[in-house]
């Protein structure tokens, strides 16, 4: 089987989908890995999908109830996925706090910035899924890779297929226990260096999860990501501190500062020419999907097969009007304190439009991405950084000198409060067709999929306030004043959202590098160009993934091109072992081969994933993190070296793994 376009079961009658108990856990596994999501993301500024952990408990706990279909375990993974999307509010809406707006998080107005902003994104994911899904070869290694999941557990004997998967999900889960939980192994490696006053940075880190996403993605999306990773690290870091070099800072400590404060917003800019012209390029398929949705309005579209029924799309549309509503009403009730008199109407219908239209647009392109890259390496950070600069822009010329006496910290508070909605937007449509395409392989039913996960939103949308002010409340924020009986070395950096306000207050008091931003522009275009000549040529090099390729972390970056480059020397040794593409049996071969490579990469993912749930619970009832770990960290350098010889070890077996002619079936 080819993993890049999966061909759906047909199915003869409707099979059980939606229903109470798979509601009824969903909810269970969402609320637990919102918990896990929100604590690690405040803590460290990553979180994980939780879709394929879900999948996998979903499994178990079916079973012992006597036994489910695939697709009564599709919609609780499609419901609980929204764990892993909807926390990323968190990217913005602690700056309110930061900056002193907000004393905490008061219920009714985080959850409606949750609720509100979700059922947008599941709006906006309907139409986009006929363009983005329907009528796309884009891979969703994310979505695919639940399907595996979904489908090899489903089989009555499990057979090979099942145990590689849960093999490697045992490798992988052992390894992250002992790398995140213990600390005997490192988790990656990085060294820099000084030439001339030019500082150079290299490193990778040691995930078998994100090595199975570059596998999945392929090797045309990493080498962009990889010519992201040069101009960044290789060009423009060196260039810059060799403009301004501070002797008082290491050359890794010097590299850090320029990427962190100047590289990644030349990633940016890249980042919004690209999502622009991805946008422009989908309008089409996009309009059209709205099109072929239209011709179902009356109903549930009975009159077209049951794996390609939506909501009706003038549901979706009313629904969409109907949330301009209480949208209105939460930036109304967020701006009055400020006083604006009669511009706070202006306001408060300004915002409401901006956050639906320039959500759509966030929420195209992020799908895109999903497609791309898969849920979890979406730069939806960087759509984060986009918005806030917009809004920080656009703010001023509605307010003028009428902010009232607030000021600029009123401006920024409303510019965190739009990219908090608009970030939600767009996760939530990232994950949602990330989803739909795991239904569409299984042949789910879209709209059940779709009810799913607005269930998922409603659920994670309230438990979030009160786990959002339980942190809080017992740890703190650093750079916020420290409360009674708090400890100032547990308090959590939140650093996306750390991130957000500077750019905000950068803007708000025109200390913001725009040369920047203009300069990733300016690469923007040149990028694009590159890729629709590449494109003509059946080659795919999308200009997004060079911006990631500077905006993510390096260790995050080069880790995923080498599951790509792992995937491609693979492919190559096979060919060259058993025949030439178009020989029926050789092509056979390959496939089964490419089917177990899927496996594995899945079952990193589900490993690692899981523990990485396990551990954030075992942090939040500690109190602290790193609860469960054996060493201190004076055994680092050991860590680094055991976790090298590990990870290398573990990419021999994978390749080795993938790269074996697979025994097709009798008869083939």
């Amino acid at each position: 089987m080819d993993a890049r376009s999966p061909t759906p079961p047909k199915t003869q009658q409707s099979p059980v989908e939606l229903t109470l108990r798979g509601i009824a856990l969903g909810a269970a596994i969402t609320i637990v890995f919102m918990a896990a999501n929100l604590y690690m993301g405040l803590k460290t500024g990553m979180t994980f999908s939780s879709s394929i952990p879900a999948a996998m408990i979903s499994m178990g706990a079916f079973r012992l109830m006597g036994g489910a279909g695939i697709l009564e375990n599709n919609i609780v993974q499609t419901q609980a996925s929204a764990a892993g999307t909807l926390c990323n509010v968190i990217l913005a809406l602690p700056g309110l706090v930061l900056i002193g707006r907000w004393q905490g998080f008061p219920f009714w107005q985080t959850t409606a910035v949750c609720l509100l902003g979700g059922l947008l994104g599941v709006a906006f994911s309907i139409p986009l899924r006929r363009a983005l899904v329907a009528g796309s070869e884009l891979p969703y290694p994310e979505g695919i890779a639940a399907a595996e999941v979904l489908r090899t557990g489903q089989e009555e004997e499990g057979g090979h297929g099942l145990r590689d998967l849960l093999a490697a999900a045992g490798v992988a889960g052992t390894i992250g226990f002992a790398t995140t939980g213990l600390k005997i192994l490192g988790e990656g490696m990085n060294g820099a260096i000084s030439l001339g006053g030019a500082a150079f940075r290299t490193g990778t880190g040691f995930s078998l999860a994100l090595v199975g996403v570059g596998y999945l993605v392929g090797i045309g999306a990493c080498l962009a990501l990889l010519t992201g990773v040069v101009i960044a690290w290789g060009i423009a870091v060196p260039v810059l501190t060799a403009l301004s070099p501070d002797p008082g800072q290491s050359a890794g400590a010097a590299a850090e500062a320029v990427w962190s404060s100047h590289v990644r917003l030349m990633g940016a800019g890249i980042i919004a020419v690209g999502g622009v012209w991805t946008v422009g390029s989908l309008a089409k398929p996009i309009l059209g999907s709205i099109r072929a949705a239209l011709s179902g309005a009356g109903g549930l579209g009975r009159d077209h097969p049951r794996e390609e029924r939506d909501l009706p799309i003038t549901w979706v549309a009313a629904g969409t009007l109907a949330l301009g509503v209480p949208l209105a009403d939460l930036f109304w009730v967020f701006a009055k304190p400020a006083d604006l008199g009669g511009l706070l109407i202006v306001l408060a219908l300004s915002a409401t439009l901006f956050t639906i239209l320039f959500g759509f647009l966030m929420a195209a392109a992020c799908g895109y991405l999903a497609g791309l890259l898969g849920s979890s390496s979406s730069p939806i950070s960087g759509i984060g950084i986009l918005t806030t600069m917009a809004t920080a822009l656009l703010l001023p010329l509605i307010l003028g000198h009428s902010a009232g006496p607030e000021g600029d910290r009123f401006v920024t508070g409303m510019a965190l409060l739009l990219t908090a909605v608009i970030v939600t937007t767009s996760s939530i449509a990232n994950d949602n067709l990330q989803d739909l395409k795991t239904g569409q392989v299984l042949g789910a039913t879209p709209w059940h999929q779709q009810v799913a996960l607005i269930l998922g939103v409603g659920i994670g949308a309230v438990v979030i306030a009160p786990i959002l002010s339980l942190l809080y409340e017992a740890y703190g924020f650093v750079g916020t004043p420290l409360r009674e009986g708090q400890d100032a070395a547990s308090a959590m950096p939140a650093p996306q959202a750390a991130l957000m306000t500077q750019i905000a207050n950068g803007i708000v008091h025109s200390e913001l590098p725009w040369r920047m931003v203009l300069i990733g522009a300016g690469l923007g275009v040149v990028l694009v160009a590159v890729e629709t000549r590449l494109k003509r040529r059946d080659f795919t090099f999308p200009a997004l993934t060079v911006g990631i390729g500077m905006y993510l972390p390096l260790s995050v970056e080069m880790t995923i091109a080498i599951g790509g480059v792992l995937g491609w020397v693979a492919q190559r040794r096979l060919r060259a072992r058993v025949g030439a593409k178009g020989d029926k049996r050789a092509d056979t071969v390959v496939g089964v081969a490419r089917r177990r490579g899927v496996l594995l990469a899945s079952g990193f993912l589900v490993g690692e994933s899981c523990v990485g749930v396990l551990l954030a619970g075992a942090d939040l009832m500690a109190g602290h993190s790193a609860a469960l770990a054996v060493v201190g960290k004076g055994f680092a350098p050991y860590a680094t070296g055991l976790g090298l010889v590990v990870f290398l070890a573990a990419l021999t077996v994978y390749l080795r793994m993938v790269s074996t002619p697979g025994r097709p079936e009798p008869g083939t």
